[in-house]
């Protein structure tokens, strides 16, 4: 018998081109082939997807929502989310006869959920007449996958129209569901990166590969113009994350794809002799560790309540993503105030971190484009190195001294900038010396003492005893999350 997993092979050649429909019929046949030799190999049913409760926010922390995608990055959209195996990589499986991995079966479903979505239409819907005349919504549609029927479905489900004041652990977000004997229930997100809902039919958990959402224009929301909003969306198919394509092996990819891509950063910085801010006669591709950039592309799509709940999970999730989707993993991620892309850069009309560390950093040739060089992986990461090293120019003496000798630990103090600015700095200076603990004492993350843990966040203490955690003292809590999560993200870099 074959593992669950393979059971979808034969339904993606519905509604496939004829070349990828002969690709999948080929490979189906060589999987059953093997299948029938193969009875000694004992398969492992995957869990049924898990869908949580939505939890209140931490306390005196305000979880911010999402906001609109530019038009720009939607009319740049890619071809595909995901790599999809080319003819040659589909020829050695026949050849070798043997059974694809779970990450296989999953690109392959999310290849073909997005073939199906791109010519699926979005349903707009008008209420009033006339000067009265309203979008009533925003339509979406999803790409669900039945086990038990083998088959897709396209479930049309109509979210709010911008702006959508939902947040986590309030009032449940209202929705209209289009698609007769589907259930659906909202489980996180409003916007183009993390809106997902969870579905099911006859008892039965469907699994989602795929979503069609539009990005509409913001001027003309503002202004009312429902018809031009329509007129003018640009429809992007994107997968946001869920249990169904979460496998190890995209972890694993995800954090090798995220440090080659900030050594190739490292690498472009040092091929153009970029000089250091904060250290004279150094490059600056001397002072930022690869893994430093890498843990920051993984942080700041890492929600705080999500990493109180899950710990590590929260972050393999991100990886996950990373993995699975490449540079094109969180092209879409834009905050309440307009953070844009993996590493959240700002604007603000030309007065943002992004056009800061432009001008400044002319040595990188940064893409002086906002919109086009943050959602670039790449190009994001060299302006993030150069934002690093410009709030490192700007901390006190001692800091500098005891970053160059232990620049993961004492990554601290540029992280703690880089998600709030230089006063973030000077705060995070003075709870270390009020918890007495000494610069050259910090430490990444151990384990917690069996008896009386500390209650986190944490910074963590080397001494003569060990490794210890020690509370951070109150002073900005979204900060004091953002550290704690840095020092457990160092471990999975190490």
């Amino acid at each position: 018998m074959l593992p669950p997993y393979l059971l979808g092979w034969e339904i993606l050649i519905t509604g496939m081109t004829t070349r990828a429909a002969g690709r999948a019929l080929i490979v189906l046949c060589a999987l059953l082939c093997a299948a029938c030799v193969s009875t000694a190999i004992d398969y492992e049913e995957p869990e049924p997807p898990v869908v949580e409760e939505e939890t209140a926010s931490l306390p005196g922390t305000e979880l911010e929502g999402e906001g609109e995608v530019p038009l720009a990055i939607a009319a740049d959209e890619p071809e595909s989310v995901v790599e999809l195996p080319d003819s040659e990589e589909l020829a050695e499986v026949i050849i070798e006869g043997r059974i694809p991995t779970r990450d296989e079966v999953i690109i392959n479903l999310v290849g073909e959920a997005e073939s199906l979505l791109r010519a699926a239409e979005l349903e707009y819907v008008f209420t009033g007449k006339g000067k009265r005349e309203q979008l009533r919504g925003r339509p979406v549609i999803f790409a669900l996958w039945s086990e038990n029927r083998q088959e897709w479905t396209m479930a049309h489900v109509e979210i709010p129209r911008p702006p959508v004041s939902w947040k986590p652990g309030g009032k449940p977000l209202r929705f209209v569901l289009d698609t007769p004997g589907v259930k659906a229930r909202h489980v996180k997100g409003t916007g183009a990166e993390r809106l997902m809902f969870a579905f099911s039919r006859d008892d039965e958990q469907l699994k989602v590969f795929g979503r069609k959402f539009p990005v509409f224009d913001s001027a003309l929301l503002k202004k009312k113009r429902w018809r031009e909003v329509v007129s003018t969306a640009r429809p992007i198919v994107y997968l946001p994350f869920t249990e169904d394509t979460f496998d190890p092996l995209f972890v694993s990819a995800g954090k090798e794809f995220l440090l080659s891509t900030a050594r190739q950063a490292l690498d472009e910085l040092r091929a153009a002799q970029v000089p250091s801010f904060a250290y004279a006669e150094t490059l600056l591709a001397d002072v930022i560790p690869a893994e430093l950039v890498a843990t920051l592309a993984v942080i700041e799509q890492t929600d705080d309540t999500e990493y109180t709940q899950k710990q590590v999970e929260a972050f393999n999730e991100v990886l996950s993503q990373y993995g699975l989707k490449k540079g094109e993993a969180y092209r879409y991620s834009v905050s309440s105030a307009s953070a844009l892309g993996a590493m959240q850069f700002t604007d603000r009309r030309g007065n943002g971190t992004y056009s800061l560390v432009v001008r400044r950093c002319r040595g990188a040739q940064l893409d002086p484009d906002f919109e086009r060089g943050a959602t670039n992986l790449l190009n994001a990461m060299k302006a993030a190195i150069c934002l690093l090293d410009l709030e490192l120019s700007q901390m006190r003496k001692d800091i500098r001294l005891a970053y160059r000798d232990n620049p993961m630990v004492l990554g601290i103090f540029p992280v703690a900038a880089y998600n709030g600015g230089p006063r973030n700095v000077t705060r995070l200076y003075n709870v270390v010396k009020k918890a007495n603990v000494k610069l050259e004492e910090l430490s990444a993350a151990g384990e917690q003492p069996a008896v009386k843990p500390v209650r986190c966040p944490c910074l963590w203490k080397h001494d003569d005893n060990g490794v210890r955690p020690v509370a951070i003292p109150r002073y900005n809590n979204e900060n004091r999350w953002y550290i704690e999560k840095y020092l457990n993200i160092l471990r999975l870099f190490e």
